[in-house]
């Protein structure tokens, strides 16, 4: 399923109607969806500013990822959110880094928000799992789970993560949640080298 099929359906538009407001026929919508002929050029910014959707959405499979954030951004369409503030959020990804991330005022697209990246943190892990297929550190992951099932609420488990975040260089030094963090650091980074880690 392509792009553009995924989104007629979510906007609940019908081929005819499309096909109107574009001003072609409904068939030409038809080869499209079924992949016989490609979107022309000339009508993805147009579908753009119609759904106010990124044109490369339209012509390509979309994995679980952007079906959310086509779903944010036709909710932000609908609910015409205001943004009520900014948080700083740590990012991860190509640069870790914190970020300004706006919080709106309508709960849903704020629930969309933390959707998208609680998808793009199970993504990021399956990758990290499936990086080869026999993977030394299963035990290790399934550590983790047990330590977020049962354990996320104890401070001692989000300090070592920083911690190691920091030791290993994952994260910037200048990424630190506080002046009682670095003291923690400073003497478990004793401990790991001692210990020669």
């Amino acid at each position: 399923m392509i792009g553009l099929e995924y989104i007629l359906g979510l906007y609940n538009m019908q081929h005819t109607e499309l096909a109107e407001k574009l001003g072609i026929k409904k068939q030409n919508i038809n080869m499209w969806i079924k992949g016989k002929q490609k979107i022309p050029k000339k009508y993805l910014p147009v579908l753009e500013e119609l759904f106010r959707i990124k044109q490369e959405y339209f012509t390509k499979g979309l994995d679980e990822i952007e079906k959310l954030e086509i779903q944010k951004e036709k909710l932000k369409k609908d609910l015409k959110p205001v943004i009520k503030k900014h948080e700083q959020q740590f990012l991860i990804g190509e640069v870790n880094d914190i970020v300004e991330v706006p919080i709106y005022h309508k709960e849903e697209i704020n629930q969309m928000e933390r959707t998208i990246e609680k998808a793009k943190l199970l993504s990021r892990l399956k990758e990290a799992m499936d990086i080869v297929d026999d993977n030394p550190y299963m035990d290790t992951y399934k550590l983790i789970v047990e330590l977020m099932e049962k354990a996320q609420h104890e401070a001692i488990v989000h300090k070592t993560i920083e911690a190691l975040g920091h030791y290993l260089e994952v994260l910037p030094d200048w990424v630190s949640t506080g002046y009682e963090q670095d003291e923690f650091e400073s003497e478990i980074f004793e401990v790991f080298d001692d210990n020669n880690f």
